[in-house]
């Protein structure tokens, strides 16, 4: 990416999750610009089978450049989130982009889908999106009366309502809707006060761990895009004008085409022009 202005440089990001994947790299593009980040994450110590800590993703991102607060933590603790936007707002004096990154997943079908994987993906992912972007919302005001550009931006689709998705994982594609009709209503509701309301969606499978040991192991990372490119184009959302950017259900290599940035082989998990992998929900 061309080396432009630190747009993002004194702001502060409140995310959750992000010790790791597509969540780190977004961390990482703030962090190069000298943004405060808190992470709300629950790695403390590292897992068999999935890269990182929380522990280790504030060390990149100090590296990076950024001012981190750890915050160890579940997105399903109503008390625990509410504590890392206090803990936030004292630390660093506001908050001006939420991401709300954290997902669970499990696409597997209907009859086999345990009760208990259900309520983790609609926890995790569609209540959890609510309940951070709820309680940021008085300091994004701050944040808008200020003139500092305030966002919060969701990891999830648009609400493609073919029949094929909710038929195919029932249970998960009713927790990204959910996270996706959260974008549709907050965008609206918080128009007025010039907050910028998006979600942000991959093109193709993205090479991260969860697509390695859930969704197709190593032969669909060869066919994936890294996480540099969702980390781009979460870059030129959150620092466009988010009185004119809000409701948007944005795929990430159309915000980078609309940016003039049209070659994309640098973000191929395998060089050269073989077909990629369609992610789910386009």
């Amino acid at each position: 990416m061309t080396e432009k202005p630190k747009q993002l440089a004194g702001r502060t990001m409140i995310m959750s999750g992000g010790s790791r994947g597509i969540g780190l790299e977004i961390a990482k593009r703030a962090a190069a610009d000298g943004a405060n980040i808190t992470l709300i994450a629950k790695t403390d110590t590292p897992h068999p089978k999935l890269p990182g800590t929380i522990h280790t993703a504030a060390a990149e991102l100090e590296q990076a450049g950024g001012t981190v607060l750890k915050y160890l933590g579940d997105v399903r603790d109503d008390e625990a989130v509410a504590d890392a936007v206090r803990q936030t707002i004292a630390n660093f004096g506001g908050i001006d982009m939420v991401v709300n990154n954290a997902s669970a997943i499990d696409i597997s079908p209907t009859e086999i889908l345990p009760m208990k994987k259900y309520d983790l993906m609609q926890d995790v992912n569609c209540r959890g999106s609510f309940l951070l972007s709820k309680l940021s919302i008085p300091a994004l005001r701050d944040s808008a009366q200020a003139g500092r550009n305030p966002h919060i931006l969701t990891l999830s689709p648009p609400l493609n309502l073919d029949p094929k998705w909710a038929g195919m994982a029932l249970g998960y594609t009713i927790s990204k809707y959910g996270m996706s009709l959260t974008t549709l209503g907050l965008s609206e509701e918080l128009r007025k006060y010039g907050i910028g309301v998006n979600s942000l969606w991959p093109r193709t499978t993205i090479a991260t761990a969860a697509v390695k040991n859930l969704l197709g192991g190593e032969e669909m990372i060869s066919t994936s895009r890294t996480p540099d490119i969702y980390a781009d184009a979460a870059y030129l959302v959150l620092t466009s004008p988010a009185k004119d950017t809000t409701g948007n259900f944005f795929i990430d290599d159309e915000v980078l085409a609309a940016h003039g940035i049209t070659d994309l082989d640098q973000y191929r998990v395998t060089p050269g022009d073989g077909p990629l992998t369609t992610d789910l929900f386009l």
